[in-house]
């Protein structure tokens, strides 16, 4: 996908200004409430019309305010998913996902029903009303419907917000599987930098309705690092634990981690804070914590008045954060070998 704008839209005291050129199938649009994200979506989707400016999708002209261009909604084969589910209640499930598939032109029909219905694991609900669905269930319909309508593009508006933790990591695989299934990129948007790094790799950063930065995930978790109340979130992959005494043991790549919480998956994600992260310059007599790991310096970088410190742990990445004071007493730089001490109970699995 290749995306253009270069628009403006006034809201009162409130203006949308933006020109970007994005290429990539997994885009994210990330800013807190306020920066102006869900504006911008309602404008590349033709719900709003910009006061000036050009929208360009993969070279096709959207918009022009200089030569009188602007495709309706339904011109653009751009479908949404929203916050809410928005599913019709008077229908079922089937004609729920039905919906935008008939309104679709017979010529972009390449999406087959029972094919998404396998992927997003509906087959059980079809003959069910959309009000006897539980919410995790209706955001899949939502996405099924949407994706049915054949787009050339899926716009995402925080389609997770509204669910709890357990649901909203349960429903992130079935929109990440959807877009690769079928080949259809996605603009993501939200609020949430784990969200971005599970759903995204280039990222337009927003605030007060000015595009301030493009680049990846990684990197914006990096950069926020320092004004963040939770710091850098590591994402581990783990593999499934076996008992340990009172904890359990998980491998983690080549090496084992000790945690307290049990999974009882074959595969399992990981949070854990960089705040969380003790550093030591030599091996300690005696501690607390049950990780302590021999790991490799790789880089240092600076975000707000704190340093990350990315880790080498025996072919992991770990990213761990100090105060300058810190790396200058233990000496930390780059290809320098330290020792990086975890609590048991400091990570967090993430449902699933």
């Amino acid at each position: 996908m290749q995306l253009s704008m270069a628009i403006r839209k006034n809201y009162g005291s409130f203006t949308l200004s933006t020109d970007v050129t994005v290429f990539g199938d997994r885009v994210g649009i990330f800013g807190v409430s306020g920066s102006g994200k869900s504006t911008l979506v309602s404008v590349l989707a033709g719900l709003v019309e910009p006061d000036v400016g050009e929208i360009f999708l993969n070279g096709e002209c959207l918009f022009s305010s200089l030569n009188g261009i602007n495709f309706r909604p339904e011109q653009r084969r751009i479908a949404m998913v929203f916050q809410q589910h928005c599913l019709f209640p008077h229908l079922s499930v089937k004609n729920n996902l039905l919906y935008g598939f008939k309104r679709c032109p017979e010529k972009y029909r390449s999406i087959d029903f029972s094919a998404l219905v396998e992927v997003l694991k509906l087959e059980e609900l079809l003959g069910r009303g959309v009000t006897n669905l539980s919410g995790g269930e209706k955001q899949r319909v939502a996405l099924g419907r949407a994706i049915l309508a054949n787009p050339r593009l899926l716009l995402m508006d925080e389609p997770l917000s509204a669910l709890d933790d357990t649901l909203r990591f349960q429903i992130i695989p079935y929109l990440k599987s959807v877009s690769s299934e079928f080949g259809i990129p996605y603009l993501f948007i939200s609020h949430s930098l784990v969200e971005m790094r599970l759903m995204v790799d280039t990222v337009l950063a927003f605030e007060k309705g000015v595009m301030v930065g493009q680049t990846t995930s990684e990197q914006l978790a990096r950069n926020r690092m320092g004004s963040s109340q939770v710091g850098y979130i590591n994402l581990l992959k783990l593999g499934r634990p076996s008992d340990e005494g009172s904890l359990y043991a998980y491998p983690w790549g080549a090496a084992r981690l000790l945690l307290s919480e049990k999974s009882e998956r074959d595969e399992s994600v990981a949070e854990l804070s960089s705040k969380d992260i003790i550093i030591f310059k030599q091996h300690p007599e005696a501690i607390s914590a049950r990780n302590l790991l021999q790991c490799k310096v790789c880089s240092l970088f600076s975000s707000g008045r704190r340093i990350g410190v990315e880790l080498d742990c025996a072919g992991n990445t770990l990213i761990s954060e100090v105060v300058q004071d810190a790396v200058n007493e233990l000496g930390i730089v780059p290809g320098s070998t330290v020792f990086a001490a975890v609590k048991a109970s400091a990570f967090r699995i993430l449902p699933g």
